[in-house]
């Protein structure tokens, strides 16, 4: 049995209470109040709902590159680094990025994995020795879905994806695609397909988000790499408004795929509040991928993130919630439970 005392962020609503987690053969047990000395913030663990982690071989080559230039298929800087890398180098690589998402709090990475069925096999044996386990959108051939969890599309301009999409459903795994980052163009398009998830959707019109809304289509964002592309603002309080919303970090090439900076950025940059924000970096993306994660409560997988709220950086904030969400960087985690 473990026990972990502190402020605990508990159900859905992230209510602070003081008191306790007990966790017994990997589960929550019980969340109890009470008193205790801790000064911890317990929260759920975060899930990443969109990130490539191929591009751990490529960090910072896009600097100064727009979109087409830095990730767009087939010949863009992050396609040249990836092709050249060999299989040794590319799980090397992505191995140490997922030891940096658990240490700043991450238990899964929502991750789009080029190179077909050869590229979910490497990010599956980079993450094996690991306690991360990424939820893997395949790309390519449809026998993908043999190693991934459901198939990533790249856009709807960028080819036709009906195979893929038939396979996805024969196969009852979640299609997911990318729309609406450079523009609206491949937007109508993308939901065409009926996808799961769409990604970006900086560029959604009203039109969109009344059928994204009618569909019950959720939408992952990722608002500091389309600042660095400078693809535009992703309409996040409008999207919020017409479904469910989950946070990402992107490219590993653009930005450290840390949520704690994504949730800071998106809650100084955008109108929402830190409960929505550290909604979308937990709750929201358990559901996208149907993870029994992303809340603190009784009967839940315990994947918990412990903050030190009395650390010399949160020290003072009177919030726990804004603590985490506006202030915690990965100095402040002391412990991952998964």
């Amino acid at each position: 049995m473990t026990v972990l005392e502190g402020t605990v962020l508990a159900g859905r609503s992230f209510d602070p209470i003081t008191g306790r987690v007990v966790v017994e053969d990997g589960r929550i047990a019980a969340v109890e109040e009470g008193e205790t000395d801790s000064t911890d913030i317990i929260l759920p663990a975060f899930v990443n709902a969109h990130t490539h982690l191929g591009d751990s071989v490529a960090k910072e080559a896009a600097v100064g590159l727009g979109l087409e230039a830095a990730v767009a298929p087939p010949d863009s800087r992050k396609h040249r680094r990836l092709a050249a890398a060999s299989h040794d180098e590319l799980v090397t690589a992505m191995r140490r990025t997922l030891q940096f998402v658990r240490r700043t709090g991450t238990v899964t990475c929502l991750d789009f994995r080029e190179s077909g069925v050869e590229g979910a096999r490497a990010l599956r044996e980079a993450a094996a020795p690991l306690e991360v386990d990424p939820f893997i959108f395949g790309s390519d051939d449809p026998a993908v879905l043999e190693v991934a969890d459901g198939f990533g599309a790249s856009g709807a301009n960028d080819d036709d994806f009906t195979e893929q999409r038939a396979a996805a459903r024969t196969a009852d795994v979640p299609f997911a695609i990318h729309a609406g980052e450079p523009d609206a163009s491949d937007i109508d398009p993308a939901l065409a397909y009926d996808p799961e998830l769409l990604v970006h959707m900086v560029h959604a019109e009203a039109d969109h988000l009344e059928r994204v809304r009618d569909r019950s289509i959720p939408v992952a964002v990722c608002p500091r790499a389309n600042t660095v592309l400078d693809v535009g603002t992703p309409p996040i309080r409008e999207l919020l408004d017409h479904t469910t919303v989950a946070l990402g970090t992107d490219n590993v090439m653009l930005n450290p795929p840390s949520m704690l900076q994504e949730m800071a950025y998106t809650a100084k940059h955008h109108d929402v509040t830190e409960r929505e924000v550290l909604r979308m970096a937990t709750t929201a993306g358990a559901e996208v991928a149907g993870l029994d994660c992303g809340v603190v409560e009784a009967g839940r997988p315990a994947a918990l993130t412990v903050v030190d709220g009395d650390s010399d950086n949160l020290v003072g904030t009177a919030d726990p919630i804004r603590a985490v969400v506006r202030r915690a960087t990965a100095l402040d985690v002391t412990n991952v439970l998964v």
